[in-house]
């Protein structure tokens, strides 16, 4: 079996946009206080949760007619976008370390793809 473009557009958009849900998570986090109601009136938190639910179906719908072993992989792209998003939305440092972790991932993902083809 192999896998189509199509099905590894659908898991990469899914993890584009679940990664864009962990901003809105965090965002919404930051306004969190004791009260329910800073929970339940939140909508960067409720934004988050549509997201990840968004990135879900796609999910499903990519991993539906492909190779789980080709795909899933490729939801670790969602640490790439969110090392990103990081930097830009919360001024988080992005250190060495981090961008190794990233090309390791990169590599890894390269590598799956290659196989893929064999």
């Amino acid at each position: 079996m192999t896998t189509p473009v199509s099905s590894m557009a659908l898991v990469l958009g899914g993890s584009v946009i679940g990664s864009i849900g962990a901003v809105f998570l965090k965002s919404g986090a930051l306004l969190v206080r004791r009260h329910l109601s800073s929970i339940l009136l939140n909508w960067k938190l409720a934004m988050g949760v549509v997201t990840y639910l968004l990135s879900s179906v796609l999910f499903v719908k990519g991993m539906s007619h492909g190779e789980l072993s080709v795909l899933f992989p490729m939801v670790s792209l969602s640490y790439i976008c969110s090392l990103l998003w990081s930097r830009l939305f919360f001024n988080e440092v992005v250190t060495k370390a981090k961008v190794f972790g990233v090309a390791m991932i990169l590599v890894g993902i390269v590598c799956l793809g290659i196989g893929n083809r064999q």
